[in-house]
């Protein structure tokens, strides 16, 4: 249990450990309780009503006045997008390290550094801890903030609302909506890791950890430019 504390203290050391018995069921149940608790929090302290005409207002710019009132009948409350939210969370997290723990497998096999499934799940568990801080930042936004708050004004280590506020419908919204500083942290992590257990340099190790990133938030703010 002391590597959960390691690993932002001493994450080399806790690389290292695991190079020869990985492991990932102890940091993903923290990672998913915190995520989980964050988003729960959130919908059982935010203003039922509010929260329906917020998301109306955001998904419906185009929509009559009786389009509004007729997605309105058929919208989950916040309260019930609080329960969805605790089995949500788990398969989302599922989803995505799953996907990692597979890229890390064919990454490994390109460069001629052979990683094993259960190698990749753990590098992509472990190096997203920080995470975690951002959780708790965001539940301690929840209770000082007022309850007519938006859920992506809670994250506020995100490029928006960190640095700017964006309206509902800017082309950049999305991308400062869910881009978090944190992610710099994870991204040098999981180079860490991969530098550790293949004794690579840093430069094969951040392009591995970099490329689908890069892809990914390219793409994205393509798509945000034109």
């Amino acid at each position: 249990m002391s590597q959960l504390i390691d690993i932002f203290l001493e994450p080399g050391k806790v690389f290292a450990d695991l190079k020869d018995k990985p492991r990932f069921l102890a940091p993903a149940l923290v990672l998913v309780v915190a995520m989980t608790l964050s988003a729960v929090l959130y919908f059982f302290n935010v203003d039922p009503e509010w929260f329906t005409n917020y998301q109306l207002q955001a998904a419906g710019q185009d929509m009559s006045k009786a389009e509004l009132e007729q997605a309105k009948q058929f919208m989950p409350g916040a309260r019930t997008l609080g329960y969805i939210s605790i089995v949500s969370t788990s398969i989302v997290f599922a989803i995505i390290f799953s996907l990692t723990a597979l890229y890390y497998m064919l990454a490994g096999k390109v460069s001629g550094n052979p990683t094993s499934f259960r190698h990749g799940l753990s590098l992509a568990v472990w190096s997203s801890m920080p995470m975690v801080l951002g959780a708790v930042i965001s539940i301690i936004g929840i209770f000082t903030s007022s309850p007519q708050s938006s859920l992506e004004s809670m994250q506020l280590l995100n490029i928006d609302p960190l640095f700017v506020q964006l309206e509902t419908g800017h082309p950049w919204a999305s991308l400062a909506r869910n881009f978090s500083l944190l992610s710099f942290w994870v991204w040098f992590l999981a180079a860490l890791g991969w530098k550790t257990w293949h004794r690579t340099g840093w430069g094969q190790a951040l392009f591995v950890v970099m490329l689908p990133n890069v892809v990914i938030y390219g793409v994205w703010a393509a798509f945000a430019a034109f």
